[in-house]
């Protein structure tokens, strides 16, 4: 899979940085979840703030930088207009906490909204403030001095402030190499693996997407604050397009169940003698993300771990591993991108297809302490994708792919990290894990979910240029 280049055709000075980089030399990150309280004093905070937002543009990269993104509500408290909030598209402007959207990504039972720590369509919780910085001791002299800034506002509050950190080996908390297989937008100057280059519009509004549309972006319906900073609408309406070159931000704080993940793995591998067998171990685990630790693929390195902290990504499954003797099917990491196997009769339509699903994923470690007797802190994800249509893309992976207990080849089988047991069978009892293999397949059955969902929320991350229109309504 050649590199290939990829000339910059975008503006990125008014891209917010996170869409395009994933900020791997600043290891520390902090999140204030904000309630505005004054919308005039809020929005001369933002004014204020506006030129540490950091841009996609690299020459702007520094030691640390600032991120903000909107919920509805937050929209609203600033003062945008009924008609012009009514333009946005209708997953965001509902939220991720409704009965629909719970079904579609199976938050019930202990994932319910109503057990969660924060979001959920809270009434207060109306914008996020991202923050990173390269260390532990640049974080805190960024923070005291955001805080300082937030406090002398008077119109913005933090509700709850949430820390994390990216591992310098970048793994996530069940200890396997994370991020890889990253999207690569067009136009944004950064070359990549050809099937990796995915149109502008499927991360960006305002610009063609892959099926070679705009995607539905918030227009403004009816006059309000400095229109003159807002793009026209490149779909040609008339309008002035609040959408254009911002995204939208899913955001869920994801618990990871480490300890039990790797009892279960010890657990199916054990030796006769009921000793580890560590190879084993590895390898199952291997089998379920659909990588090695390192981040080796298993398509080409199907037998043990290379090592080497490997990120390798130059593979497809039509070809090398077309009945999934080498990763299987239902593994974490091929289900929520497969490639050019999502059609088994046609490489080229599989590409096709699964580039329109696609998510820019930055997610974080975190560490909480939550005060139930336990000497150990909680462990795992603040989940972070960036999508033009929630969907199409995050919405539609965790559903139809994820949670899908009948793609093809496997008969009741739901993704082993993230997917969610129908409400018939909230314990998984009926579930298994399908290794497929010669002579016959491996069924692991009896796995309880590892991963408990404990706060999230949808949110608008608008361009820098649609940040300072904001800030004028």
């Amino acid at each position: 899979m050649a590199i290939i280049s990829n000339p910059k055709t975008l503006d990125l000075n008014d891209i917010q940085g996170m869409v395009v980089r994933g900020y791997g030399k600043l290891l520390e990150t902090a999140y204030f979840l904000l309630e505005v309280s004054d919308a005039k004093n809020a929005k001369a905070w933002m004014h204020d703030i506006l030129p540490l937002i950091d841009s996609a543009d690299v020459s702007n990269h520094s030691e640390r930088t600032l991120h903000l993104a909107f919920t509805p509500k937050g929209l609203n408290a600033l003062g945008m207009d009924e008609k012009n909030l009514d333009n946005f598209p209708v997953p965001f402007r509902e939220g991720v906490a409704t009965e629909d959207r719970s079904r579609i990504l199976g938050d019930y039972g202990e994932n319910d909204p109503s057990k969660w720590r924060w979001g959920g369509n809270n009434d207060r919780l109306h914008m996020v403030l991202i923050l990173h910085a390269k260390d532990k001791e640049a974080m805190s002299t960024f923070l005291d001095e955001e805080k300082s800034r937030l406090d002398k506002s008077q119109g913005v509050a933090i509700i709850k402030e949430m820390k994390g950190y990216l591992r310098p080996d970048n793994k996530e908390p069940f200890g396997f190499h994370d991020g890889i297989s990253q999207p690569v937008i067009k136009g944004s100057g950064r070359p990549g693996p050809e099937n990796d280059l995915i149109a502008t519009g499927e991360f960006l509004m305002g610009h063609k997407n892959e099926h070679d549309q705009y995607p539905y972006s918030p227009l403004l319906e009816t006059s309000q604050g400095n229109s003159s900073l807002l793009k026209d609408d490149a779909a040609g309406s008339g309008k002035k397009d609040l959408g254009h070159n911002g995204t939208f931000m899913v955001f869920r704080q994801m618990e990871q169940h480490v300890d039990d993940f790797w009892d279960y793995m010890n657990d199916k591998t054990k030796n006769e003698d009921g000793s580890t067998n560590e190879d084993a171990k590895i390898k199952l685990a291997a089998k379920c993300i659909g990588r090695w630790p390192s981040g080796a693929s298993l398509v080409n390195f199907p037998d043990k771990d290379p090592g080497g902290n490997l990120d390798n990504d130059d593979f497809g499954y039509a070809d090398k591993d077309p009945d999934g003797l080498r990763c299987p099917y239902g593994s974490h990491l091929r289900r929520n991108n497969p490639r050019d196997a999502f059609r088994w009769y046609d490489k080229k339509q599989s590409l096709k297809v699964t580039r329109r699903h696609r998510i820019i994923r930055r997610g974080r470690t975190y560490e909480e302490s939550v005060g139930n007797g336990s000497d150990k802190d909680e462990i795992g994800l603040h989940f972070i994708c960036f999508n033009a249509n929630l969907e199409l893309q995050f919405e539609f992976i965790q559903h139809a792919w994820a949670n899908n207990n009948q793609l093809r080849h496997l008969s009741n089988d739901i993704d082993i990290i993230i997917g969610v047991p129908t409400e018939g069978d909230p314990s998984n009892e009926n579930g298994q894990f399908t290794i497929q293999a010669e002579p016959v397949n491996q069924y692991m059955d009896s796995w309880k979910r590892f991963v408990t969902i404990r706060g999230g929320d949808y949110f608008f991350f608008p361009s820098i240029s649609v940040i300072n229109y904001l800030t004028t309504i």
